[in-house]
């Protein structure tokens, strides 16, 4: 009796057929439903939650959607961003805008367009599916994942089955927030871990004589309005118990979440409202019902493309058999200014990874074509989005930095002080968001120009972060200098307003620490604010001390005294009625809010 085609098949191309049919035929639902909407046989209000879940959200802008695609891990194949390239240019605004949260988004594109965008991106394993919604989110990890010696492990491979684990699943579909995780390979929080709902830390504890895998998990932290550092739960999760945990967290959240108050619907807040010794009595008991009776199963494989897996990955070059350069400098001193700032030697002798300085996490479709040729060519063939919005690829050979140089410049894409106070990290603000107050964006350039002049080297480490809104898109709280978007009425006219935070961050043990708010200033004024607070910090810190000790040592209410003048000017000036980059008066023009709608 001869096996019939379907038993000849493979574990895996059966998995791949199965998941190709799913992605294909849920995709065409959306098609279907839409088409209802566009013909008037449904309404937007029974549309919203079934487009959300597809990660599609409104625009201000009437008839436009922004289309947010997920990034497991950071993880991108150079074929999946060429792919996100032409994306950007058949169906958006000719660009891409990289997320706080290492997802791509693509902007004004209509409804009608939606489907065949979503096939575009299935041709190449990457969705858009609980990119949005009341859902477990884009599953974060490391950028510098399997590259650096301090790491402990490479969490990659866990990062991408715990986001399969929980993609299109019934209990992670309709949660009554959203849900985020994150994974760190070291203790440098480069996901921020802290500000999670479940933050994962590697960790390698000795037993029997070898060595054991695991995380070390905190859970409930959050940004928001309301900003709340994760509770530590465990010190140790073995690998192979890390779904199970995750799903006891996310099983005690649907249960417990406020779903009648959005305002006061993450996790953060059943911490606060029911306190953590029960919530975590509550995880408990969900886990051991999961151990019993059976939970989420892990994954053992994820489909290709997914999260960057591939069966057979790009084979490194022989780059790293040349001679070492430039370790007395190339003469060039941009170049040589670049190789100290974007550049950071691996643990694999001969090569290093490169940061890429995107400017406010803006790409257009050229530049995500030219980034896939050069890590196709002189990297690993991957990308990594990070979640400072800069790309980052790896296995450069040291002797061909010069090359990726000149290669970037071509593209406008080699700038220098990637990760210092002139990289400026913003969402995207009333550009395109219902909740936008303020053009967050054009702040940032303001405030680009203003710092970019600053050589001194304790100011160049330091952080700027902006939100249109206090929703915290642009994750303002962890920023040295932090602002979110609000707005005041003088004479009956509107003034786009920004509060300012100073002093957040990270401490050593990557532990959050949240900016003190100081005072709300007009838009106009902000760039003259930092440099009044930055002058004053370089003439009056202690020797070693941070940043955020000055801040503590001086005081919220020396800043606020510094920056009354500005807060509450005797005259407005006329352009203080326009937001940065704009040419017309400034008005609120608010939608209906889509985070969780």
């Amino acid at each position: 009796m001869s096996a019939t085609a379907e038993e000849i098949l493979t574990v895996r191309e059966q998995f791949e057929r199965q998941h190709e049919k799913t992605v294909r035929e849920e995709i065409e639902r959306f098609r279907t439903r839409a088409e209802e909407l566009l013909a008037g046989n449904i309404t937007e209000d029974e549309f919203r939650s079934f487009r959300l879940r597809f990660g599609i959200y409104g625009q201000r802008q009437a008839g436009v959607q922004m289309v947010r695609t997920k990034i497991p891990g950071g993880m991108l194949t150079s074929r999946q961003l060429e792919q996100m390239g032409a994306v950007a240019d058949e169906f958006g605004s000719g660009r891409g805008h990289l997320t706080t949260r290492q997802n791509i988004q693509f902007h004004f594109v209509p409804l009608r367009r939606v489907p065949d965008l979503m096939h575009r991106l299935a041709d190449f394993g990457l969705t858009t599916r609980e990119a949005c919604f009341n859902t477990v989110r884009n599953v974060t990890a490391c950028p510098l994942a399997g590259l650096t010696q301090e790491e402990v492990f490479d969490v990659r491979p866990y990062a991408q089955k715990v986001a399969y684990a929980f993609l299109r699943k019934q209990l992670t579909d309709n949660l009554p927030r959203k849900f985020k995780i994150a994974f760190d390979g070291c203790k440098h929080g480069c996901v921020a871990g802290a500000i999670n709902d479940i933050g994962l830390q590697a960790v390698v504890r000795k037993e029997n004589g070898g060595e054991k895998r695991g995380f070390r998990m905190v859970v409930g932290g959050g940004l928001g309005p309301l900003p709340s550092e994760a509770q530590l739960l465990d010190e140790f999760v073995p690998v192979e118990n890390l779904v199970s945990r995750c799903e006891a967290v996310i099983r005690t959240f649907s249960k417990y979440g406020n779903r009648k108050n959005k305002n006061k619907a993450r996790l953060k807040f059943v911490l606060r409202e029911r306190g953590w010794d029960w919530v975590r009595e509550q995880i408990e008991k969900e886990y051991a019902d999961i151990l019993e009776n059976g939970g989420i199963a892990t994954p053992e494989q994820v489909p290709e493309g997914f999260g960057a897996f591939e069966s057979n990955p790009q084979p490194l070059g022989q780059g790293a058999l040349l001679p070492v350069v430039n370790k007395n400098g190339s003469g060039d001193a941009e170049y040589d200014r670049w190789y100290q700032t974007n550049v950071r030697q691996q643990r694999q002798a001969g090569y290093a990874s490169v940061t890429v300085r995107v400017d406010q996490g803006n790409l257009t479709g050229d530049q995500m074509r030219g980034m896939a040729r050069i890590a196709s060519g002189a990297g690993d063939g991957l990308i990594r989005v990070m979640i400072d919005q800069n790309l980052l690829m790896a296995f450069v050979p040291l002797a061909n930095l010069q090359r990726v140089y000149a290669a970037l410049g071509e593209l406008e894409l080699n700038g220098s002080g990637a990760q210092e106070i002139e990289d400026v990290t913003t969402c995207p603000g009333a550009y395109s968001c219902n909740l936008g107050l303020t053009k967050s964006m054009n702040l940032g350039a303001a405030l680009q120009d203003v710092v970019r002049h600053y050589d001194d080297p304790e100011v160049r480490k330091l952080s700027i972060k902006i939100s249109g809104c206090p929703n915290s898109c642009g994750q303002h709280w962890i920023a040295d200098f932090g602002f979110y978007g609000n707005a005041r009425k003088v004479d009956g006219k509107e003034i786009p307003y920004y509060q300012m935070l100073l002093g957040g961050g990270f401490d050593g043990q990557g532990m959050a620490r949240f900016g003190l708010a100081v005072q709300s200033i007009p838009a106009r004024t902000a760039p003259l604010a930092v440099k009044r607070v930055l002058d004053h910090y370089i003439s009056n810190r202690l020797p070693s001390e941070s940043f955020r000790d000055y801040v503590m040592r001086y005081k919220v209410e020396f800043f606020r005294e510094t920056t009354n003048d500005l807060a509450k000017p005797a005259e407005i000036a006329p352009e203080m009625y326009i937001d940065w980059g704009d040419d017309t008066q400034f008005s609120l023009k608010l939608g209906r809010g889509e985070c969780a709608a």
